[in-house]
């Protein structure tokens, strides 16, 4: 069944914007049936930031008055926020909990409230949600795959810098980037390091296994997190060097905030996977109204070039598009990529 995008809109997005108080809550009447609450699982990224800046234009499209908390990372703060929204009388909750296990029992007293959550990002291992927005992750360890495997001509050795395994898109990333591995290169060594979505503890990581690997020629980040700490120990190591010398370590990324985008077109990174930062705000949201309105779905094509699919009994996800950007826009083993300059990618729109 195909989505319909004519929802209507009450509230403008300048409205939206001023909901927000100095904390990023806003006060809107709990008798609103538009009042939504959206927490914002942490505001430490790049690319985070940018989702959180998308939300508030996306609800006023949508018609939707806001309450917004910061989780920062913590299922206990998440679940505490859920209490808070709840009290609020919101009637819809977008989040996007990082330990996906860990949520279920606060996703089943939302269920029993009969409160339609939205997560964004990350899939709930159990728990009802009435659906999941978030890009094929395993199609992001597969194009970092092919691509690092078609640049070292299936040979060589290759970092992958984890994210976090207690989440779904750690697992699905790592898993996938392994999988494809080996089956397609297996002459190709992986150096599996686990970091927690920690910046610090994936440059000590790779630092480690460059001392005892020199001949590493590949560095496959899980997300943009690891980005600056890569560079300096590459930097450090005299390996930060244009792609056409010897010297080069092929590095891909996951996010395509505007700062990969800029190093891929310098030469420091080679490519990233666009993580459709404002598709999230505004699916999310979008999928929160059609709750709110009795709205159904089911698997299939959409009307904004994605695909809903069923992941298990009872619970549909949004898969949306989430393209492999390089340099020159090539294709790599069979994989099509987006120039990095391309207008057509969040990056190259953040105001």
């Amino acid at each position: 069944m195909r989505l319909r995008n004519a929802l209507c809109s009450t509230v403008s997005a300048l409205s939206a914007v001023a909901l927000l108080g100095a904390c990023g809550t806003g006060t809107t009447a709990s008798s609103d049936r538009s009042l939504v609450g959206v927490d914002y699982p942490r505001s430490d990224t790049d690319f985070w930031n940018s989702y959180i800046k998308y939300t508030p234009g996306s609800a006023g499209q949508l018609g939707l008055s806001l309450k917004t908390t910061n989780s920062q990372g913590d299922v206990a703060k998440l679940t505490a926020n859920a209490q808070t929204f709840i009290s609020q009388g919101i009637k819809g909750i977008a989040m996007a909990p990082q330990d996906t296990a860990a949520i279920a029992p606060t996703l089943d007293q939302l269920a029993a409230k009969k409160i339609p959550v939205v997560t964004v990002d990350t899939r709930p291992d159990s728990g009802k949600v009435f659906m999941v927005v978030r890009a094929d992750n395993r199609a992001y360890g597969e194009k970092a795959c092919q691509y690092l495997g078609t640049k070292l001509d299936g040979r060589g050795k290759v970092v992958m810098l984890e994210g976090d395994l207690s989440s779904i898109n750690g697992r699905d990333r790592t898993e996938a980037f392994n999988d494809c591995m080996k089956k397609n290169f297996p002459g190709i060594k992986v150096f599996g390091e686990a970091t927690n979505w920690d910046g610090a503890v994936a440059a000590q990581k790779l630092q480690t296994d460059l001392v005892a690997n020199p001949d590493i020629k590949g560095v496959y980040m899980q997300s943009s997190f690891a980005l600056a700490g890569t560079l300096q120990v590459l930097k450090q190591a005299g390996l930060l060097v244009d792609p056409k010398d010897e010297k080069h370590v092929f590095v891909v990324s996951n996010d395509g905030i505007p700062e990969e985008l800029r190093n891929i077109a310098a030469g420091k990174i080679d490519a990233t996977v666009s993580q459709p930062a404002d598709l999230y705000a505004r699916y999310a949201l979008h999928y929160l109204r059609a709750a709110i309105d009795g709205k159904t779905f089911q698997p299939g094509p959409t009307d904004h070039d994605s695909m809903i699919v069923q992941v298990r009994d009872g619970l549909l996800e949004d898969q949306l598009q989430a393209p492999l950007v390089t340099a020159d826009g090539g294709t790599y083993g069979g994989v099509t990529s987006v120039k990095s300059d391309d207008e057509s990618l969040w990056g190259n729109n953040v105001g």
